[in-house]
């Protein structure tokens, strides 16, 4: 095996083998301020799958479990729909075991669904672990450090983790893509003020500000939700609007936001984990798309109506704070014609 430089350690794609056959992630590395050592691709070691480094297909039927190394990404909405790939195994073979080997330092809300999803989808352990000790005769796949995969811009999200997984798409019904396992998940009630009232949700700021809904339109999208539904607007974060309630301070946790949008009468959002939580509990869903084409996202989900700025210098962008391309961006939303918002 060779030894990886510093920067194919960080950009490797897959995971990561330490010296002392220690599997490590790359995204835990990147976090600390140094990092010394010997690294080694983790694809091929004890027989360990990795589908960018060599495509594979498994018969599930016949496997009592599968180890899933560095699954399934360090945000919110990349690690609903590796879940659903996970728990989409299940068409297979109802009685499969998934354990999955979480990066330390992921962030803190995005292991709370975890968490959440324990003893539902999967079992959880965390890296770094030994790789021997994982039995060698059972099934084990690495997928991490997706970001890097050539197949994570140009296919449908839920596709590419379920070839990740060795499964070819279309064996998955698309009922079984919509994230509904969400469904089987125990979150905490509302706020009384909120349980029984009807309100819809606003849910502008993805993970990076390309993909977010711009501040100069969020009051606009308030008035359009509120002269659609007339009943108040709830969101996490401040909006100057009449019929807009700062949901935040009740919405600290996870499973918080899992709740509140679980019980929404109507969800408008970005390119963002919201979109695919609504479609987990078939919340109807009105989501804008500025870099990223909404059939790579939603294109299994029911209750959604995407709004695609095609952009062409912006395609494909998974992240940006650059200025000219949230000028862009925030073009685009000024020649949207509210009154004729397609609604789910």
């Amino acid at each position: 095996m060779e030894v990886l430089t510093k920067d194919e350690v960080l950009y490797h794609r897959g995971s990561l083998l330490a010296s002392d056959g220690v599997m490590v992630a790359s995204w835990d590395l990147e976090q600390q301020e140094s990092f010394s050592g010997d690294y080694f691709s983790l694809a091929g070691y004890r027989g360990i799958r990795n589908a960018d480094a060599a495509p594979f297909s498994v018969d599930y039927r016949n496997e009592p479990v599968v180890h899933i190394i560095n699954g399934m990404g360090v945000t919110l909405g990349d690690s609903i729909i590796g879940l659903t790939a996970l728990e989409a195994l299940r068409e297979f073979n109802p009685n499969l075991r998934t354990i999955i080997y979480r990066p330390a330092r992921a962030p803190h809300y995005v292991d709370q669904l975890y968490h959440l999803a324990a003893g539902v989808v999967a079992d959880l352990r965390w890296l770094p672990w030994k790789a021997e000790h994982i039995p060698e005769q059972e099934l084990c796949i690495d997928a991490g450090n997706q970001l890097f995969w050539p197949a994570f811009t140009t296919l449908p999200m839920i596709d590419f983790f379920l070839q990740a997984l060795g499964v070819e798409p279309a064996a998955i019904p698309a009922t079984a893509k919509a994230n509904r396992w969400l469904q089987k998940l125990c979150l905490p009630p509302l706020p009384e003020r909120w349980q029984d009232k009807p309100y819809v949700l606003f849910c502008p700021t993805a993970s990076t500000p390309l993909r977010s809904i711009p501040i100069s339109a969020h009051v606009p999208l308030v008035d359009a939700l509120w002269e659609k539904f007339g009943c108040p607007v709830l969101g996490v974060g401040a909006v100057d609007h009449p019929h807009y309630v700062n949901i935040q301070p009740h919405s600290t946790a996870t499973a918080d936001f899992l709740a509140w949008v679980k019980h929404a009468r109507y969800v408008v959002t970005s390119d963002t984990a919201a979109v695919h939580i609504a479609a987990g509990y078939d919340v109807p869903t009105t989501a804008f798309f500025t870099s990223i084409a909404p059939e790579l996202r939603v294109r299994d989900y029911p209750f959604c109506q995407p709004v695609y700025f095609a952009i062409p210098e912006l395609n494909n962008v998974q992240a940006s704070a650059r200025k000219h391309d949230l000028e862009q961006v925030e073009l685009a939303f000024t020649t949207l014609m509210l009154n004729e918002l397609p609604w789910a």
